[in-house]
């Protein structure tokens, strides 16, 4: 018998070679040529300053090649329905595998959108009342708050054996939409007085709404149906009725077909059917001003009908369960037991369960999902991937220790340990040191951030970084120290009883003049008594999570109004129009209509987007490059850095103070490296943060108002803050930060620490005081952990 082996079965079969991600010369964005290679099954951490190019290599290369790929897979008629994604620059993508993209995107900001809707949880919840609910009121749409009770009756025509024939037929759908508030839990008084002036007509422009100019199509469109030269106050009640509640109807002006609406229904369609917190800042100043939202008398607030609500399991109603903190919900789950729905209690118990598990329990299913803080949108996006049988899949992760304390930091690190135990493989994008710590692989991108970055500075072990000598890994152990003395307080911002969401009945006076941290384990009521007790009063400045949305066309000079003082610059100086200065008006290249590429649309394929020919990308209008100002056109003035514009409107030919100081404002949030005219969509989270926070910083308040402002900072980012924050003290402002940063708590002159725990644990002021009394104590979880943090 021949026992002689087959040397090609001796060895390892070629599939066990295919266990790197090769990517070899991404160009995305700022990258430059990065050629790397990636461990399969092992958790890699992605690290560099803010801007350095890591969201470019992982998101933008290697997970959106993913999905690309994934894309093809389907029928061109499935493509046609898809995202339409391009090919990565890239010259090679080997060894991908499925990518899970969980990123910090907010989750839906729709009105209707709640945290038991967007993770499936009230799809279960309505299935378990409509079969053991009593009394039995219908199927799970009579459970659904978005689902309203309608019924009809009438003939339909039938064609049958030849013959047309006609029949009655009736039907009917049983829906928990709450009719009054149509499903959205609130009711809206609007003050008419805000709306118009009604001493004057709507020629005169009566109409005091934003976007309602008199001269512009809803000026005319109302002067069509009502007399456009008489006063409000004069019209009768007849057409009082049709300006204001007007049913919709057709209409023809100057010969052209358009829909007829009365100014009430059309507001609440364009305006307040959205979640205000996403309306421009001028609309939602206008709906702050003119609409006041009353919890709906007819179903309390719970969005559902008094049918639904009259069904219950053990006492307890849809509405009970939804505003049920999720960790007593999922214990009054794993109390129920019944055979003819076991699959569907345990895929509850499953799905409330990971609430728990990834730290959120303390959130209710009703609440809604636009309220979520980026790193709560985070969480809940990787509740489905818990426990999911899914191996070799690729888990992206941006930041997910966004919003959360030291102590829950531990528990995030266990969950991605957990996902690459798996035989998954887990690419984190991350600062903090605590995270970084857990990784079986580093990639480091530097050397500095925008045109100075986009290069591998180091790759290997966590050990190996620190020895590297690159930034990261100079800054990877730094440790801060207490401050030796603290600033004394000018006075207090008095807070009484605040009840908003879970704090109970919270007393705390707020010393102004010094530097206030304000923190606690997530879930423990810091937003909740900063949005509900001090966001709103005067002379306080917010600068929230909220994201910055823009199109291509815009950038850091449109966003921060810096273009505005630039245009009439060159106007004034020129002798024309500001109008020509822009590439979204006037001055727009008539090819490509400002946009500086010419997009050509490949229905179900990637859309080409080529250069414009004509303006060569720089957006305008040839004419208009021949005005200068100080030596430069407007496309070489978009071009500059921050800094180098800086210095060219500060002195000289150029110099424009209005200019100078929203620049100014830009070098001190550590955005000098950024172009004017970088478009929004390319720039990092952590740099959109700090655009916003540049932003803010020129409004007149007092007090300001910072919601983690390290939110995507680099650990040498974060000294650059805290200078800052002292130079906002020093010139006179009060400054409340809510963070979890240890060395910006250290930093403080004055803490205020909620808790002991999260949701109903949670809501109670634990500690008052200096930093140096905080760690003296140890008394809070936020104490021990700040006395392990700073240096001895």
């Amino acid at each position: 018998m021949d026992t002689t082996k087959d040397p090609q079965s001796a060895a390892s079969p070629r599939a066990d070679s295919h266990d790197l991600i090769r990517v070899q010369g991404a160009r995305v964005n700022n990258l430059r040529d990065v050629s790397i290679e990636i461990p399969k099954r092992r958790l890699t951490v992605f690290t560099g300053v803010s801007g350095s190019g890591k969201s470019s290599l992982v998101f933008g290369t290697i997970a959106a090649e993913s999905q690309r790929l994934i894309n093809e897979t389907y029928s061109a008629f499935v493509q046609g329905f898809m995202p339409t994604l391009a090919r990565p620059d890239v010259d090679l993508l080997r060894g991908l595998t499925t990518a899970i993209i969980v990123d910090q995107e907010r989750m839906g900001a729709n009105a209707r959108s709640t945290v038991g809707t967007a993770t499936d949880a009230n799809a279960m919840l309505r299935i378990l009342f409509s079969r053991l609910g009593q009394p039995h009121i219908g199927s799970p749409q009579a459970f659904s708050f978005n689902v309203a009770s309608i019924s009809g009756a009438g003939a339909v025509s039938i064609e049958r054996g030849g013959q047309t024939v006609k029949e009655r037929r009736t039907f009917s759908i049983t829906g928990g939409m709450c009719p009054r508030c149509e499903g959205r839990g609130s009711v809206t008084d609007i003050d008419l007085s805000q709306l118009y002036d009604d001493s004057k007509s709507l020629t005169e422009g009566a109409i005091t709404v934003p976007g309602y100019s008199a001269d512009g199509w809803f000026g005319r469109i109302f002067s069509a149906v009502v007399p456009g030269d008489v006063p409000i106050a004069a019209f009768t009640a007849k057409q009082r009725q049709e300006f204001l509640y007007g049913a919709p109807r057709k209409i023809k002006v100057d010969s052209i077909n358009l829909t007829y609406e009365g100014l009430i229904p059309k507001i609440q369609k364009s305006m307040l059917s959205k979640d205000v917190d996403t309306l421009q800042p001028h609309v939602r100043a206008f709906v702050e001003r003119a609409v006041t939202f009353m919890t709906c008398p007819d179903c309390g607030g719970t969005r559902l009908t008094e049918a639904a609500r009259s069904s219950k399991i053990a006492g307890i109603s849809i509405a009970d369960a939804c505003a049920m903190q999720i960790s007593d919900l999922a214990v009054w789950v794993a109390g129920r037991e019944e055979a003819s729905v076991a699959p569907l209690l345990e895929g509850l118990r499953h799905t409330l369960d990971s609430f728990v598990e990834i730290g959120l329990g303390y959130l209710s299913l009703d609440r809604p999902s636009g309220t979520l803080s980026g790193g709560e949108a985070q969480r809940v996006k990787m509740i489905r991937h818990l426990g999911s049988s899914l191996t070799d899949v690729t888990y992206v992760f941006d930041e997910p220790t966004i919003g959360l304390h030291p102590h829950d930091i531990q528990r995030m690190n266990g969950l991605l340990l957990q996902l690459r135990d798996k035989g998954n493989t887990v690419l984190v994008v991350e600062h903090k040191p605590e995270a970084i710590e857990i990784a079986d692989h580093v990639v480091d991108l530097g050397p500095g951030a925008g045109a100075a970055g986009g290069e591998v500075v180091f790759e290997g072990t966590v050990d190996g970084l620190r020895a590297s000598g690159t930034l990261t890994g100079r800054h990877l152990d730094d440790r801060a120290t207490l401050k030796p003395t603290v600033r004394t307080p000018a006075g207090a911002l008095k807070v009484r009883g605040a009840s908003t969401h879970n704090l109970q009945g919270v007393d705390v006076d707020i010393p102004l003049g010094v530097l206030v941290v304000l923190t606690g384990v997530a879930g423990s009521g810091k937003s909740s008594l900063i949005q509900g007790s001090v966001s709103g009063r005067d002379g306080v400045v917010t600068v929230d999570q909220g994201a910055i949305k823009g199109s291509r066309r815009s950038n850091p000079a449109t966003y921060t109004g810096l273009l505005d003082p630039i245009r009439k610059a060159f106007a004034k100086v020129n002798g024309v129009k500001p109008a020509l200065f822009s590439a979204n008006s006037e001055g727009a290249c008539p090819n490509c209509n400002g946009a500086g590429v010419i997009f050509t649309d490949l229905a179900m394929m990637a859309g080409v987007a080529t250069v414009c020919e004509v303006c060569e990308g720089r957006r305008f209008e040839a004419s208009v490059l021949d005005y200068h100002l100080g030596g430069r056109d407007i496309s070489e003035v978009l071009a500059m850095s921050v800094t180098e514009a800086e210095g060219f409107f500060g002195a000289g030919d150029a110099r424009t103070p209005a200019a100078h100081a929203i620049l100014d404002r830009l070098v001190d949030v550590g955005l000098g490296y950024v172009s004017l005219g970088q478009p929004l969509p390319t720039l990092s989270g952590g740099e959109r943060q700090r655009l916003k926070l540049a932003t803010h910083m020129g409004e007149k308040g007092g007090v300001y108002v910072l919601d983690e402002p390290t939110a995507g900072l680099h650990l040498a980012d974060v000294e650059r803050l805290l200078g800052l924050l002292d130079r906002l003290v020093d010139s006179g402002k009060s400054v409340i930060v809510i963070e979890h940063h240890q060395a910006v708590m250290a930093h403080a002159d004055w803490i205020i620490d909620l808790g002991p725990g999260a949701g109903h644990d949670g809501g109670r002021i634990v500690f008052e005081g200096s930093p140096a009394d905080l760690v003296a104590a140890r008394s809070t979880l936020t104490g021990e952990h700040l006395a392990a943090y700073v240096a001895p």
